[in-house]
């Protein structure tokens, strides 16, 4: 596979996964465009694959999707891997877990989300530390 086929692999899957969260998170492109100050246009282009979004546009995302920044990073292919924390695709298999469980209210889903992000942000700072040893 060309470098070429990988990028273009890689905004695929990106697409992807920002059209499942938001569908996941019951919101329409309209919805999400105005609440990440993003046009209607440019997020189809973003879901299909036919841009590479900016590290902003994808904070702006994550923010509006509910999902950690570092997991759309991870998936737009702009973060390393790190052997001490989970997996980018072991985060996002609990993040949307969470969000497709039907007998979780939105706001025990946003609940749990914040207290598992704190527990990843808690374990990467702990790792950081051991490795200052």
């Amino acid at each position: 596979m060309t470098g070429a086929d990988r990028i273009t692999e890689g905004r695929l899957a990106l697409g992807s996964f920002i059209r499942s969260q938001r569908n996941l998170a019951n919101l329409s492109l309209r919805e999400l465009a105005r609440r990440t100050e993003l046009s209607n246009p440019y997020l189809s282009q973003l879901e299909r694959g036919l841009h590479e979004p900016s590290v902003r546009v994808l904070k702006a995302l994550a923010g509006a999707l509910n999902v950690s920044a570092e997991t759309l990073l991870a998936q737009a292919g702009l973060l390393e891997d790190r052997s001490e924390r989970p997996t980018a695709g072991a985060t996002m298999e609990v993040e949307t877990a969470v969000r497709a469980d039907p007998l979780l209210t939105n706001s025990q889903k946003q609940a749990l989300l914040a207290v598992y992000r704190s527990y990843l942000a808690e374990a990467g700072s702990l790792a950081g530390d051991r490795k200052g040893d």
